[in-house]
């Protein structure tokens, strides 16, 4: 049987490159939270609490009362207070705000953290040619991702007290692969490739993308709170398939992105065939030794499972839904880290 034998070490990581890969994995950190507080925030209702986009003044909250109610008089003026929450209270009021305001907070702080090391770290000769590429996409990407983050606040503040399922995806979508860039980076500095690639690669990078379409599939359900009808598993109804599964008003392509039901039957369906190809590519790294990775994509997979059933019987509570937002994120980490195992593998045997 083919085994895989772990990678050698070549030469010591050098001290430099250590620090580079260290600053990498704090960001990588640092957006894995920033999804769960964006998750926290969607599912309190608190992203459309603040109406405007100020990058720099933004950075400070309200802090005497005649501030405040100059932020809540913004809000009164909004489609959410008008058609959702008429009559708030001042106090309610800054519960959503004060969710809404960490989580851009928290984003003007990942690009404080990103930009002044990389800035010092260039100075000083740590990057090489392709890694300087690799840091300035990166900056792109984020000052990228903000612009999207606004864009998709916007779609909320006009009419219809929602944002659009389809920007909210977008959004999610660059954080995973900017996300997913910043770890994989990481990961090529701490154990850089030195033999023949290792079989596996082909499985693992459909996996990786399985997992990525199941988790924009969810973005879907959240965009449209389709989470809070049929709240039952494995059935939807009577059956597997729900009964308004196709709505004759709309075309084949809103069908599938805009109808409650199918939208949520569509990420079961991802969900199930995700979670069972991963099980049975858990079972293959264990055959070939990877005992470690296999148990941490079963393990990882599983919860998943499991968070997301919890998450749909209860009909989406806050923990919950957080929970399986983190969830997602981390079975992402895990096949990212399993694809990258098996790119510094050598085969032997």
């Amino acid at each position: 049987m083919t085994t895989l034998a772990a990678p050698s070490l070549v030469r010591p990581i050098p001290p430099a490159r250590r620090a580079v890969a260290l600053w990498l994995l704090i960001g990588a950190a640092m957006i894995f939270a920033m999804v769960v507080i964006g998750g926290i925030t969607r599912l309190t209702e608190s992203g459309l609490s603040i109406v405007e986009w100020k990058p720099v003044s933004g950075t400070l909250p309200p802090l005497t009362d005649s501030d405040w109610q100059a932020e809540f008089q913004k809000y009164q003026d909004s489609p959410q207070y008008r058609q959702v929450n008429r009559g708030m209270s001042l106090a309610e009021f800054k519960t959503i705000f004060w969710w809404e305001f960490i989580h851009r907070l928290w984003g003007r702080l990942i690009g404080v953290v990103f930009a002044i090391p990389m800035l010092v770290f260039w100075l000083r000769g740590a990057f090489d040619a392709a890694l300087k590429r690799r840091v300035l996409l990166l900056f792109v990407l984020g000052g990228i991702q903000g612009a999207i983050g606004w864009w998709m606040v916007a779609s909320g503040l006009k009419d219809i007290p929602a944002v659009s399922p389809y920007r909210l995806a977008t959004h999610l979508g660059m954080a995973l692969v900017i996300y997913g860039i910043t770890l994989w980076t990481a990961l090529g500095l701490l154990q850089p490739r030195r033999h023949a690639a290792a079989p596996g690669q082909g499985a693992a990078l459909g996996l990786l993308g399985a997992v990525s379409v199941t988790i924009l599939a969810g973005a879907f359900v959240a965009g449209l709170d389709a989470g809070m009808i049929y709240n039952e598993f494995p059935y939807m109804g009577a059956g597997l398939v729900p009964p308004d599964y196709w709505h004759p008003s709309l075309s084949i392509l809103r069908n599938a992105f805009e109808n409650h039901a199918a939208v949520q039957f569509h990420h079961r369906v991802l969900a199930v065939g995700t979670a069972g190809a991963a099980l049975i590519f858990a079972l293959w790294l264990a055959r070939r030794g990877l005992i470690g990775w296999a148990g941490a994509l079963a393990g990882s997979v599983a919860l998943q499972i499991t968070l997301g059933i919890l998450t749909l019987l209860h009909q989406v509570p806050v923990d919950l839904g957080a929970a399986h937002q983190a969830g997602a994120v981390l079975v992402l980490s895990v096949v990212i880290g399993v694809l990258h195992r098996l790119k510094i593998s050598s085969t032997a045997g």
